[in-house]
């Protein structure tokens, strides 16, 4: 039985503060539970259903079987399932990216925690391994993030950053650098776009912030063919963009 000590600090990690104290953060839900034991996250806590523990024939030393009642009591969803686990942060997530020949992320700003968490699935998709956020995009750690990766959480390096000095770091190195925006020339699968340096999304509202836009005359967009809406969201602009950088032919 899970004392209220234990479950007072389950909750507690839904906050940011929480989490970078005690350098823990949840994950919770069979698929990507099953995904986090074959990773090389450090794994504190598993608390799980017997249903779940059957099934998975699980014996983690650290596991706790619980009820249905107190998986409710823990879970930061609305619909819990199964299991929740408690995870310590990675170190690796603030080594230093290796950015040679390789097409990386830039995020400016962004604050919907679902946009992040499809950003990172989208990248793991198309294979990009490094993003780079502005140190006020919504933190990484976030269960909605974490929920919306549906895994590729555990194979896509995320890094906060003073983009001001990582851009001109990149700008020193002579890596391309493209800003997405509406007024910038519409990409194409006719045109072969080079496959390193950084892509920049901007905030899902207001664009790439203007002490980023000097960084790079290379301004890209996407093709407003319905002329109806106002703008794509981050997380689809960011699949389209990926899609076009990353095809290897020419139509």
């Amino acid at each position: 039985m899970l004392s209220k000590s234990k479950i007072k600090f389950i909750r507690s990690l839904r906050l940011k503060k929480n989490r970078v104290v005690h350098q823990k953060f949840i994950v919770e839900g069979e698929k990507i539970v099953n995904e986090l034991i074959d990773s090389d996250f450090k794994i504190y806590e598993i608390f799980a259903l017997q249903e779940w523990i059957d099934k998975y024939n699980c014996s983690h030393a650290s596991l706790c079987k619980i009820s249905r009642n107190e998986l409710k009591q823990i879970s930061l969803l609305r619909s819990p399932n199964q299991v929740l686990v408690i995870v310590g942060m990675k170190e690796s997530f603030i080594n230093s990216l290796d950015l040679n020949n390789k097409l990386s992320l830039v995020l400016d700003n962004i604050q919907d925690p679902g946009n992040l968490g499809a950003i990172i699935r989208t990248c793991d998709w198309f294979g990009i391994r490094n993003i780079i956020c502005s140190k006020d995009t919504v933190d990484i750690f976030n269960s909605k993030v974490i929920q919306s990766t549906m895994g590729s959480f555990f194979r896509v390096q995320v890094q906060y950053k003073d983009l001001v000095e990582f851009l001109q770091e990149i700008k020193d190195k002579k890596l391309p650098i493209y800003i997405s925006c509406t007024s910038g020339k519409n990409i194409s699968l006719k045109e072969k776009y080079k496959k390193n340096g950084v892509i920049i999304i901007g905030n899902e509202s207001q664009g790439v912030s203007s002490r980023l836009q000097d960084f790079s005359s290379n301004r890209i967009s996407i093709e407003n063919i319905g002329e109806s809406a106002e703008s794509l969201n981050a997380a689809s602009a960011t699949a389209i963009l990926l899609h076009v950088f990353c095809t290897d032919y020419l139509l």
